[in-house]
């Protein structure tokens, strides 16, 4: 029996976060991104966006970047024992209450040893420690910078992530999303770049930017948030990067009727980029 169970229906958005329920159904879609997002409803459970300490998300994903979450999980954990207020690991009693300004103070060599199983590790810490030291800056903390992702306009507080070394677009979308609860954002990574396009609900030569913009236009904003991490799920059991399930059959694919299977022949079982098939 699980501590956390899943809701009895699917969310996207959530009150802790200020997001809204959404309500999936295929058949009431304005458009074929949100059937696709509607159908994935019918399929997966999400839990409800928002709520989660900005600071530490922006860390923690910071962490993720080109690695796996099998690697860069240990290192976020082995960083929060370490330079938490509350961490197991945290007996140092010079280290201040505030995460910000703890990893502002942090020696970077030390913090680097913390979270090596991430890979990257010098070049994480280094962006870790200078992101802290403007946070502290300014925002006096993790506390103020946490008020200002959730409160805060979202373009401006993307655009001040943006801003900050080693942040980019997906980096940015993740802390909106996860953090600030905020509706319409539809951060893109490599499974939603491929799938969208190979869908063709996103132009086939589209990059991350040109993907997320056709995503956040045609899905609606409440459902945003569970596409992005439905389509990841669904990368993963289906729409593989060089076997994707269609190859398989027709009935291996639970999209297979609402997909253009750009760059997939399911003729010849060749597979290549979506952007190499119109070429």
């Amino acid at each position: 029996m699980t501590d956390d169970p899943e809701p009895t229906e699917n969310i996207s958005g959530g009150a802790s976060g200020g997001g809204v329920a959404a309500a999936f159904d295929p058949a009431e879609a304005d458009t074929r991104a949100e059937e696709v997002v509607d159908r994935l409803g019918e399929m997966y459970w999400t839990k409800t966006y928002g709520g989660r300490d900005a600071f530490e998300c922006l860390v923690r994903t910071i962490l993720s970047q080109n690695t796996s979450d099998v690697a860069s999980q240990p290192a976020h954990d082995a960083l929060m024992d370490r330079y938490a207020p509350d961490g197991e690991d945290n007996g140092d009693d010079d280290l201040d209450p505030d995460l910000a300004v703890a990893l502002a103070e942090a020696e970077q060599s030390h913090l680097a040893e913390t979270i090596s199983s991430a890979g990257l590790y010098n070049q994480k810490s280094a962006r870790i420690v200078e992101i802290a030291e403007r946070v502290v800056e300014e925002y006096g903390s993790a506390a103020g910078f946490d008020e200002f992702v959730r409160e805060g306009d979202p373009e401006e507080v993307r655009d001040t992530l943006l801003a900050m070394n080693g942040v980019g677009p997906k980096t940015a979308d993740c802390v909106l999303l996860f953090a600030g609860g905020q509706p319409g954002v539809f951060p893109v990574d490599t499974h939603v770049h491929r799938i969208a396009r190979r869908l063709g609900v996103a132009p086939a030569d589209a990059d991350h930017e040109g993907v997320r913009e056709a995503l956040e236009e045609a899905v609606p904003g409440e459902k945003c948030g569970f596409g992005h991490t439905a389509m990841i799920q669904f990368g993963r059991e289906y729409c593989t990067a060089r076997k994707p399930a269609c190859l398989d059959g027709p009935d291996a694919c639970p999209l297979v009727d609402i997909c253009d299977r750009v760059g997939v022949s399911i003729e010849s079982g060749e597979v290549c980029d979506p952007a190499e098939a119109i070429e």
